[in-house]
């Protein structure tokens, strides 16, 4: 297997800078009307920046689940600004704030990187029920798969049978063989078994899906950390990506699902789903700035092509234009 890598889009190529942005605002919609028409609404280039102004744009961050911590880097960087008085007017705030959130952004933008290695590239995704883990599963499989590479899909959900029907669909879908047991069964042992297989069939990447039940309960961390010792008896690096799945729409429930599973599991990456359909995307900020873990991708529609490569100036554009778009 070559080294493969989910590229992000170049700015200066004719067909992703003008095209491709409006594109990605007109996804974000109702997460970008929180921000570009709450957050930046009620001022104008011409209002005086004074205490009550900054109060309501650390107001309004909060309420678009920007997060406490994310909230008061930005307002620390613009009272430093202010007190120098080197703002001259609202549009010039406006840039600033533009600036500090995808410098919260940047150290996460982190595309997955399929290393050159002998044997399968284990991604185990992990995350709660309902929020797209399966849909995520069938639309990174299909990317690989147009990406040259040979994939094999292992249906770790055994407690619900509607996801392992999901799967095997998404595994029909794409024409990629899906390794399934019988409801019930030890998840555990499934992935393993689909590991043995796609070792023997020289699979370049196994997607393991796993059991989403709430992240307060005790037996479900067991469970996955059960998986990843399994797993480790066959390749002792594996898995070699372990990918979390949040819903966008969860709000600050997202963020707490974060801190759990990364207690449990050491989380490699992030899926930020479902933000095409929430106005609660600005927890994207909040999970950089407080925990830290790099975000592959954003869902951001049903396509295949919405699960896309995170890109921190190009969200923060989308959600509320680049910095003299006022």
């Amino acid at each position: 297997m070559g080294i493969f890598s989910f590229l992000k889009r170049d700015k200066k190529s004719p067909d992703s800078s003008a095209e491709q942005q409006p594109e990605l605002s007109q996804k974000l919609d109702r997460t970008r009307s929180r921000f570009r028409d709450n957050l930046f609404g009620f001022f104008t280039g011409s209002k005086q920046i004074d205490a009550d102004l900054l109060e309501e744009l650390e107001g309004q961050l909060i309420m678009a689940d920007v997060g406490v911590d994310a909230t008061q880097r930005v307002m620390d960087a613009i009272n430093q600004k202010v007190k120098k008085d080197q703002l001259a007017d609202a549009d010039a705030l406006r840039a600033l704030v533009h600036e500090e959130l995808v410098s919260i952004l940047r150290p996460v933008e982190q595309p997955l990187q399929l290393p050159d290695q002998a044997g399968p590239f284990v991604i185990l995704v992990v995350g709660v029920n309902g929020s797209g883990k399966t849909t995520t599963i069938g639309k990174l499989a299909k990317q690989l798969l147009d990406g040259g590479q040979s994939v094999m899909l292992a249906a770790g959900d055994t407690f619900r049978a509607a996801a392992v029907e999901q799967l095997q669909t998404w595994g029909e879908r794409n024409d990629v063989p899906v390794v399934a047991q019988s409801t019930g069964a030890d998840s555990a042992s499934v992935i393993f078994d689909a590991l043995q297989s796609a070792t023997a069939r020289n699979i370049d990447v196994l997607i393991a899906d796993t059991a989403g039940r709430l992240h307060t309960q005790a037996g479900l961390m067991d469970e996955l950390i059960k998986v990843k010792r399994v797993l480790g008896k066959i390749d002792d690096t594996a898995p070699h990506e372990t990918l979390i799945v949040l819903d966008g729409g969860t709000g600050q429930n997202a963020l707490n699902q974060a801190e759990e599973f990364n207690k449990a599991m050491q989380l490699d990456g992030m899926v930020v789903t479902k933000l095409d359909g929430t106005a609660k995307g600005g927890v994207v900020f909040a999970i950089a700035e407080k925990i830290g873990i790099p975000i592959r991708f954003i869902g951001v529609g049903e396509q295949v092509n919405d699960l896309e490569v995170f890109e921190a100036s190009r969200f923060v554009d989308a959600l509320i234009g680049e910095p003299r778009d006022t």
